[in-house]
């Protein structure tokens, strides 16, 4: 999740003055980012580090586990709130965007080990519901910075077997960046050894809600009684209907919030959770690996009694 946080104005031209001050400042920040990456051909985004990108994974490596993790206990779908790229900007004295830059990399990081590691499904939680109430500039910042990373990244990732979904409201996204997410979903649809589902726009409640309104629908419409409606229905309705695991085994978020903040409400029921100190960008192979441990060191019981 990209944050940036803002404090309360006290008056109305105040608040004017601050709103002013925030765009510029956004503004600034995406001429910077785009003149920065203009000129860095062949480097995607220009958000690419010293690091190499994505390397092609091997059957090698996904059979090579760290160290005290058992293959067999590996969840099949982790999904993740990537929190903290404003917080670990201004910690260090950079500005917003060079933290979502660096959020960039820590995707691309956890993206290689899930595949490299067997993980089946990584879910992750780019921008929500609730951002839409952030100042525009700053909206269509993150929104191009989206869609320029998929751009960049469609081709390895694709070399890479890995299937792109997105989920989440679309009717309030660019129609070049629709034009891109119908690419990538039809570029990789076919692609099995990762799938990575990408949460823009969306909402727990959301996504409740829209299959709700989907199922009566559906019984207006003579297709189905009131009495049929169960859970699995209600599964098949949501917007995690894209992947054979709907149900993330382990949640994790970054930053030290210690909730959930409307990213996937019913299908977290049973999920693990684990809250990292990290910011997001700092949260790399070893916090990774530590969220993988302690998922492995759990009893899960669904409900049940271990005998």
């Amino acid at each position: 999740m990209l944050s940036l946080r803002v404090g309360p104005s006290t008056s109305f031209h105040s608040r004017r003055f601050h709103d002013r001050a925030l765009e510029r400042r956004w503004r600034l920040g995406r001429d910077c980012f785009l003149s920065f990456s203009h000129h860095r051909r062949g480097t995607g985004l220009g958000v690419r580090s010293a690091r190499s990108e994505m390397t092609t994974f091997t059957a090698a490596e996904e059979d090579t586990l760290p160290d005290g993790l058992q293959p067999e206990l590996m969840p099949k779908h982790v999904a993740v709130i990537m929190d903290g790229n404003g917080r670990w900007a201004k910690n260090k004295g950079l500005q917003p965007w060079d933290g979502h830059r660096a959020g960039v990399e820590a995707l691309r990081e956890i993206i290689e080990l899930c595949g490299k590691w067997g993980i089946q499904v990584l879910t992750v939680f780019a921008f929500s519901t609730d951002n839409w109430i952030r100042p525009k500039i700053e909206i269509d910042f993150l929104l191009n910075l989206f869609e320029r990373t998929l751009k960049s990244e469609l081709e390895t990732l694709a070399k890479n077997n890995v299937r792109i979904s997105i989920i989440g409201n679309s009717s309030k996204l660019p129609k070049s960046l629709l034009k891109v997410i119908n690419e990538v979903e039809e570029v990789t649809k076919n692609n099995t050894r990762l799938q990575l589902i990408v949460a823009v726009g969306y909402s727990g409640k959301y996504d409740v809600l829209q299959a709700c309104r989907g199922i009566a629908q559906r019984v207006k419409d003579g297709e189905i009684e009131v009495e049929e409606i169960d859970e699995r229905l209600i599964e098949q309705e949501l917007e995690t209907n894209c992947t054979e695991f709907p149900y993330p085994d382990l949640l994790i978020r970054t930053s030290g919030e210690l909730r959930v903040s409307n990213f996937l409400l019913w299908q977290l029921a049973y999920t693990e959770l684990f809250f990292a100190q990290e910011l997001w960008p700092d949260f790399g192979r070893s916090g990774f690996i530590e969220a993988l441990m302690s998922f492995q060191q759990r009893q899960r019981r669904f409900g049940g009694r271990k005998s």
